[in-house]
């Protein structure tokens, strides 16, 4: 498992061991699910590569985006429904090709007492996650679609590397939770303003693209 390599600076030896011996190797396609709501999760995931997106329904049962794993992340929420064997709250996708390595649910306490660098590594992704949680509330609450739009936009870029954006106006909709004319529209004005070239199912960043809009 070359990619366990990426995790040498996150994990003493001993316990990178140990990850090798009780993990569980899993690779997905775009779009694939990696965790569903109501399901019992057996397993912590670890990306090693790609990247994840998590999704939660509200009370309309509406879609939201809460945040993306990328490599060496692990859900903070899985961890929980392992350890109080619950069902999954959350849903997770596979944004493109993903590796991860699933750590068996017997596993989660017994390292926190033996492993200083796995209880650390627990507490950052509670911190992390939580960090998110609260960015996403008040994106939601403060900020304008269209600042909303650019940071996702932003995200995107940041995670894939790369300037081209695949995703459908639908897709962007939902998980912005609002309508997909809604944001034909504003993708649009970036259009004209410049800031970006629309495809199909795809979009191009140029610069300037994170302007505010005029």
């Amino acid at each position: 498992m070359n990619n366990l390599d990426k995790l040498k600076g996150v994990f003493e030896p001993e316990l990178l061991q140990e990850i090798e011996q009780f993990g569980i190797y899993q690779t997905f396609k775009e779009g694939d699910l990696v965790m569903d709501y109501g399901k019992y999760i057996r397993m912590m995931p670890i990306v090693l590569k790609g990247t994840v997106k998590v999704h939660r329904l509200d009370e309309n049962n509406n879609e939201i985006l809460l945040y993306y794993l990328s490599s060496s992340e692990s859900c903070s929420m899985a961890y929980s429904c392992c350890v109080e064997a619950k069902k999954s709250e959350v849903k997770a996708v596979a944004e493109d090709n993903v590796e991860l390595i699933g750590i068996p649910h017997v596993k989660l306490d017994e390292w926190l007492c033996k492993y200083p660098s796995w209880k650390n590594y627990v507490m950052r992704s509670f911190n992390e996650r939580f960090i998110e949680l609260l960015k996403s509330i008040e994106s939601i609450a403060f900020h304008k679609l269209d600042e909303r739009l650019i940071a996702y936009l932003k995200e995107k870029q940041r995670l894939s590397g790369s300037s081209v954006i695949k995703a459908s106006h639908n897709t962007i909709a939902d998980e912005l939770a609002t309508s997909r004319v809604v944001i034909s529209r504003l993708l649009k004005q970036l259009e004209n303003s410049g800031k970006i070239i629309l495809y199909r199912n795809e979009i191009k960043l140029l610069s300037g693209f994170d302007a505010p809009f005029k």
